[in-house]
C-alpha cells in the first residue's frame, strides 16, 4: 500500500535536471519538495509519441458510486479490473519520489527509502476524467524489507524496468511480477504540538 510519499530538496533538484535534458525547449515547471498526498496535483513520467514527458496529474481515480478516491491498485489483478485494465495496457507512468510512508497496526508511522538509489521509481497508471490527469501507484506483495510493516508496498521499478515500463507492452505482465528492490525503513517521528 502506498498512502503517502514525498520528494525531498535533492531529489527535486535531481529531477528538475532529468526535466532539462528531456526538454529543452519548454517550460515544464519546477518539481516541488516536500510531503505528496492522494488528491495533490504533482509531476509523473510519461510518454508522447514515443518521447519521455513529465506531465502534471492528481494522485487518485474518483470513486464511481462513492465520494473519495483509489489511490493504489493491485498488481497483480489491475489488468482483470476495469477501471484499471485499458491505463495498464495503453497509459502506464513512473512517480518519482524519495520515499514513501507506511503505517504499522499500531499506527505508528515508518519511512522507507533505497540507499543504492537517489529516486525511487514507482510504477503508476494515467487516465483522465474530464479535464484532469490522475494516477495511482501500482503495489505489490511486501518483501522482505517492509512485511514486518504491512503486507503491500509500491511497486518500485529498478533502473533497468524504467523504459520498458512506459514504451514496450509486451514486458508489462514480467514487471508487474517483479519483486521490488529491498529497501531502508526507519521510525519516523513526528513532531508533537504543546498548544
Amino acid at each position: 500500500m502506498c498512502g503517502r510519499y514525498y520528494i525531498d530538496e535533492d531529489t527535486a533538484i535531481e529531477l528538475g535536471k532529468i526535466i532539462e535534458e528531456l526538454d529543452r525547449k519548454h517550460q515544464i515547471g519546477k518539481i516541488k519538495a516536500g510531503d505528496v498526498f492522494p488528491s495533490n496535483e504533482v509531476k509523473i513520467l510519461t510518454s508522447h509519441e514515443n518521447h519521455w514527458e513529465f506531465s502534471d496529474a492528481t494522485w487518485g481515480f474518483p470513486k464511481y458510486k462513492d465520494k473519495g478516491l483509489i489511490i493504489n491498485a493491485r498488481a497483480e489483478t489491475a489488468l482483470e479490473k476495469k477501471p484499471f485494465r485499458e491505463a495498464l495496457l495503453k497509459r502506464r507512468c513512473i512517480v518519482p519520489a524519495k520515499g514513501f510512508y507506511e503505517w504499522d497496526a499500531s499506527k505508528n508511522k515508518f519511512c522507507f527509502t533505497n540507499e543504492d538509489e537517489s529516486i525511487l521509481f514507482m510504477a503508476g497508471i494515467i487516465e483522465r476524467y474530464e479535464t484532469t490527469s490522475r494516477f495511482v501507484i501500482l503495489t505489490t506483495n511486501a518483501n522482505a524489507s517492509m512485511l514486518r510493516i504491512h503486507d503491500r508496498m509500491p511497486l518500485i521499478l529498478s533502473q533497468e524496468q524504467i523504459k520498458p515500463w512506459i514504451f514496450d507492452q509486451t514486458k508489462t505482465n514480467e514487471i508487474l511480477k517483479s519483486t521490488p528492490p529491498l529497501l531502508t525503513g526507519f521510525a519516523q517521528i513526528e513532531q508533537l504540538s504543546l498548544w
